[in-house]
């Protein structure tokens, strides 16, 4: 998997060693000396027009890592969490990778993504700073059945929906699950078939909704804080 720039890339040599291939520098002087001690036998220095085209045009600014392929968390370890986030449909990167990002600085311990096929983990990766390299992450199918199988383990559903409760005003249960719904079309109608309740955020002024990953960080700030 290739991963591109400064601050994902300088994550992953810090934090993720073992994961690394091979370091391509298109710039110099981008690494502390410690850390280009460290990897000097993976590194290669290439041209700016390869860079570009292992970037695809994206701004790699100077640095890009091959590192091991991204390996999705099974569903029976996930299942011994107690906050899990489920993306219902949820299709851009960039929203995706913020979401990832706030779910594990702010503590939820795992993420669910439904309706989708296939997802780009090296785009996620860039878009979530490096976050998804730490947090366990699934892709399922079928919504409805993961949500069967998490209720059956004692975890209890909430769906951000604008006619929900106020977020203030909830206490959350200790095993909680966050459904969040896709960009344009919001929760499916799968996922509310299945939700036990409906949460939202309260706003000050008249406006239809919040962008989906800034309403994810509220939201699992405030659930991280309010169990019952």
């Amino acid at each position: 998997m290739i991963i591109y720039g400064k601050q994902v890339c300088l994550y992953a040599l810090k934090h993720h060693e073992a994961s690394i291939k091979t370091v391509y520098l298109a710039k110099k002087g981008l690494l502390s000396q410690p850390l280009f001690d460290n990897y000097k036998p993976k590194i290669k220095f290439l041209e700016e027009r390869w860079a570009q085209s292992m970037s695809k045009g994206g701004n790699h600014q100077g640095i890009l890592l091959e590192i091991d392929e991204f390996v999705q968390t099974p569903l029976s370890q996930i299942k011994k969490s107690d906050f899990i986030i489920i993306l219902d449909g949820l299709t851009d990167v960039g929203n995706i990778g913020a979401i990832v990002r706030s779910a594990y600085a702010m503590g939820a311990d795992a993420i669910i993504a439904t309706g989708v096929k296939k997802l780009y983990y090296g785009a996620i990766t860039r878009t979530s700073s490096g976050a998804l390299l730490d947090m366990p992450f699934l892709v399922h199918h079928n919504i409805a059945d993961i949500l069967n199988e998490l209720h059956q383990v004692g975890f209890v559903s909430y769906g951000a929906s604008m006619d929900g409760v106020s977020v203030e005003n909830m206490a959350f249960a200790e095993k909680k699950v966050l459904v969040l719904g896709s960009e344009g079309e919001g929760l499916s109608k799968k996922a509310k078939a299945k939700i036990q309740e409906n949460v939202s955020i309260k706003m000050k002024h008249s406006f239809d909704s919040l962008n989906v990953s800034a309403a994810a960080a509220i939201l699992i700030h405030r659930m991280g804080y309010g169990v019952k």
